[in-house]
């Protein structure tokens, strides 16, 4: 089996996050006794909202970084990727509830450059580059 020890830690991490940002939709739902939806709260939506950013990004790019590290990265490649994808998201989720368009949009961009660098040393791999 291989072993993954860089993406793994990682992934704990997000773990924890994913279980931190549900916790803040479940707190404010209750709060605001919303079942279903936002229920026209601005703090509930985007709660959810900075939730559902965090699902639709982590999974692929922890796809990513474990295919980079089985491939043989080094290990400060990995810290760096790994790194910046958490400042990334903790970034962006806390504009998300402080309503900093800034802070989100420094998220997104490490988010996004962790997904192309990852991106593109799969690619330059997988064509024996």
């Amino acid at each position: 089996m291989m072993s993954l020890p860089i993406t793994s830690i990682f992934a704990a991490v997000f773990a924890v996050a994913l279980v931190g940002l549900s916790g803040w939709v479940s707190l404010r739902r209750a709060a605001v006794k919303a079942t279903i939806g936002d229920a026209g709260d601005g703090i509930l939506r985007n709660r959810i909202r900075a939730q559902g950013n965090f699902i639709e990004y982590v999974p692929l790019a922890l796809v990513c970084l474990a295919l980079v590290e089985g491939g043989g990265a080094s290990a400060g490649t990995m810290w760096m990727l790994g790194g910046a994808l958490v400042v990334g998201r903790t970034l962006h989720a806390t504009g998300m509830f402080g309503n900093s368009i800034p802070l989100r949009v420094m998220g997104m961009v490490l988010t996004y450059a962790t997904l192309l660098s990852a991106a593109g040393r799969l690619t330059l791999s997988a064509l024996g580059l």
